[in-house]
């Protein structure tokens, strides 16, 4: 099983030039960035984890970013956001970041995308809410015809791209109906976030891991429904804390690639956690 991390990487934590270069030394297979642009202070919505909101959600740094120095410095560390607001983003300048990243690293790089929780957060990047999930939708196809090998046009529902020439191209190849970097969506299990991965994704980036023994199997059924190869589906948990245990389950289950949560700290208690982590790889 590969051992990746995530980290709330800001101004006042560890780098990411000595992270990166920390985990790749120590055998880590990848490093994934959470995105917030900012957190409104006047904002209603409660954090989904319960009492107060951490201080380092305000503080975070651009993750396309802390990742482009992340690949600098290495080799063979995967890099990934976890997860890129997709909502949040003009899909044209975002298709050259993904393509960008993916272009210098090597093809390293993963998308993770979501759809958020901040509704102030979202409405400042002039996001109505209960349409975030289909411009969402949008915005992926819209990417995807960018990162086509032929100039291809798009016509969607909130918005449209000529046909262009656009390069850099992601490294992966097309596989069934996805082209672009590895994808993988975030999300709460249930058919319809599973449909949506089933038809534009790689597979499902579950926060914490829990439930997967009753979701993995309703995945793999809708995946399955729109006829993709049952051996592509990647299952990846995500900010898990992790033990003996629950990785044997994971493996149990067939996943093949776990992320552990780091603390948003400086350099000597993120290496500590690094030596802790070490004895799962």
């Amino acid at each position: 099983m590969r051992i990746a991390t995530t980290i709330f990487l800001t101004d006042e934590t560890i780098t990411p030039v000595r992270l990166a270069r920390e985990l790749e030394q120590r055998g880590f297979a990848g490093l994934y960035l959470p995105e917030h642009t900012h957190i409104p202070v006047s904002r209603d919505t409660p954090y989904p984890a319960g009492g107060e909101l951490p201080p380092e959600y305000g503080r975070l740094l651009d993750p396309f970013v802390a990742l482009g120095q992340a690949a600098a410095v290495t080799e063979r560390l995967s890099l990934g956001t976890g997860i890129t607001l997709i909502a949040q983003h003009d899909p044209i300048v975002l298709a050259k970041q993904a393509a960008t990243l993916d272009h210098l690293s090597g093809g390293r790089f993963t998308l993770g995308i979501g759809f958020g929780w901040n509704v102030e957060e979202a409405a400042d990047h002039g996001v109505t809410w209960s349409t975030r999930r289909a411009l969402g939708r949008d915005r992926m196809a819209l990417m995807r015809a960018l990162w086509a090998d032929e100039p291809t046009a798009y016509e969607g529902e909130f918005a449209s791209v000529r046909a262009s020439h656009a390069y850099p191209k992601p490294v992966r190849k097309p596989r069934g109906p996805v082209n672009g970097p590895r994808t993988l969506i975030g999300g709460a299990a249930g058919p319809t976030l599973f449909a949506r991965i089933a038809g534009e994704a790689d597979g499902w980036l579950p926060i914490g891991g829990r439930g997967l023994s009753e979701s993995v199997p309703q995945l793999r059924a809708a995946w399955e429904s729109a006829g993709r190869d049952p051996k592509q589906l990647q299952v990846v948990p995500y900010a898990v804390v992790p033990s003996p245990g629950k990785l044997a389950h994971y493996a149990d289950l067939g996943v093949e690639e776990v992320v552990l949560q780091l603390p948003p700290a400086g350099e000597p208690e993120v290496l500590r956690a690094l030596d802790a982590y070490a004895v799962h790889l």
